[in-house]
């Protein structure tokens, strides 16, 4: 029975690259496959493009391309990625030029349609029940999460590099297997196995240990070189999933497990564009050190209807940090932020959250630990109305250093916009996706 080899080059936009290339050079893989995008990333992108319109897409697009592509050409290794984050056309002039520039001859397409910005205003978002057009000159992206068949296209006519914008996540995996196997597009079962693949491979090295390891409870080895994953999978879809021979980190049945259940709200009804998924049959079985058998993935029929994500802007937050250490850092800490939330107290409305937290003791979870701690750090972060408000926060906590308890030092300040992400449903047939091939490269 026929094999792909397809390999997880990156979990999110700030993973590590040389994991991604050991994957390139080493694994004999088919399709290498970089995940970079998250909802909020893609909002930002999209405020990126808005001031640049030449940019939009992944920051480090170039420094991943010319890391791999080399290793990649020499392998025959195709690439998928929604790097083009809010502008896969300029994503894929990029490449274009980075193949140029390293004396290569690769195709470089870009799939297009995600951006529904222009159609967006009738539909509901989920958050309010008001359509986003009641967001007016607030709203900033509008992004669909298209499926697998602009990939599918787009490898069909010969791109060795594929660039998407908001595709779904597993959908970057499950393309190439619909185009290797030649699978139908209601082939419902192969699809739901094509989507649990791309799921156990989308976080990268999640499921080879990474954010998976806890000293003494779930111990990994050598994490500090902790290898990407990669699947090798038969043409009926199910899959062994691995790593590279002698790269750290496990892959075992509790690293898939984990993987399986991460962000599904319904394992027996995991929606997706293209299909979707039942994962409430799914069997892992260990055949090797580091080598877990993926069997039992189904599928049912589409919903017919695409997430879109949504930004839109939503005030700013101002933010500040100060340190404090030795006897009673817990007491001083707290009449730090007593202090700043009095002196914060006549902006009124204008803060519309405020938290101020000592890392260490309260941050995360409610109560003081058992012992006193030797120092802690006080984060005051507030929800403002407008950028001067925050910076007003954020000088605050700058201030406590002479003006504030005894042994404030370290203090750190940021002001930023908030990027607020709703959701809503659009139909997929109004969103139309296409394939567009680089210049000089088709």
């Amino acid at each position: 029975m026929r094999t792909l080899r397809i390999g997880a080059g990156a979990g999110f936009g700030g993973d590590r690259i040389d994991p991604a290339v050991a994957l390139a050079r080493d694994g004999a893989l088919d399709v290498l496959v970089f995940e970079c995008l998250a909802e909020r990333t893609i909002a930002l992108a999209q405020l990126a493009r808005l001031s640049e319109p030449d940019r939009g897409y992944d920051t480090r697009l170039e420094a991943r391309l010319r890391a791999v592509l080399p290793h990649c050409a020499r392998n025959g290794t195709r690439i998928v990625s929604n790097m083009g984050a809010a502008n896969p056309r300029a994503a894929a002039a990029q490449a274009a030029r980075i193949v140029a520039d390293l004396g290569l001859s690769l195709r470089v397409a870009a799939v297009l349609g995600d951006d529904v910005l222009d159609r967006i205003g009738p539909c509901v978002l989920d958050d309010t029940g008001a359509p986003a057009a009641a967001l007016g000159d607030r709203l900033v992206s509008a992004n669909a999460y298209i499926g697998a068949a602009g990939i599918v296209r787009a490898l069909e006519q010969g791109a060795d590099v594929v660039l998407c914008g908001r595709a779904a996540d597993p959908a970057l995996f499950l393309g190439p297997l619909i185009h290797a196997f030649g699978w139908a597009m209601d082939d419902w079962t192969r699809l739901g196995r094509g989507t649990l693949v791309g799921h156990l491979l989308e976080c990268g090295a999640q499921v080879t240990g990474g954010y998976f390891a806890d000293p003494g409870r779930k111990d990994v080895p050598d994490l500090a070189r902790v290898g990407y994953p990669l699947a090798e999978v038969t043409e009926d879809g199910n899959a062994v999933i691995t790593k590279l021979p002698g790269t750290g980190g496990r892959v075992s049945r509790a690293t898939c497990t984990e993987q399986l259940l991460y962000e599904i709200h319904d394992p027996a009804r995991y929606l997706q564009p293209d299909v979707i998924a039942d994962f409430s049959g799914v069997d892992f079985t260990e055949i090797a050190p580091d080598r877990i058998a993926v069997s039992g993935g189904a599928g049912h029929p589409r919903s017919g209807s695409f997430k879109v994500s949504v930004g839109s802007r939503d005030g700013w937050i101002g933010q500040g940090e100060m340190s404090y250490a030795g006897p009673g850092a817990v007491a001083r800490g707290r009449l730090a932020a007593e202090i700043v939330r009095e002196r914060l107290a006549p902006l009124g409305n204008g803060i519309e959250e405020l938290r101020c937290d000592l890392i260490g003791v309260d941050a995360i979870l409610p109560g003081a630990p058992t012992g006193e701690p030797r120092e802690v750090r006080l984060r005051v972060a507030a929800r403002c109305a407008t950028r001067a408000l925050a910076e007003a926060v954020a000088d605050e906590v700058e201030g406590l250093y002479l003006c504030g308890p005894a042994g404030g030092g370290g203090a750190t300040r940021a002001v930023r916009e908030v990027i607020g992400i709703r959701s809503a449903l659009m139909p997929a047939g109004e969103v139309p996706v296409s394939v567009r091939f680089a210049e000089g490269t088709a």
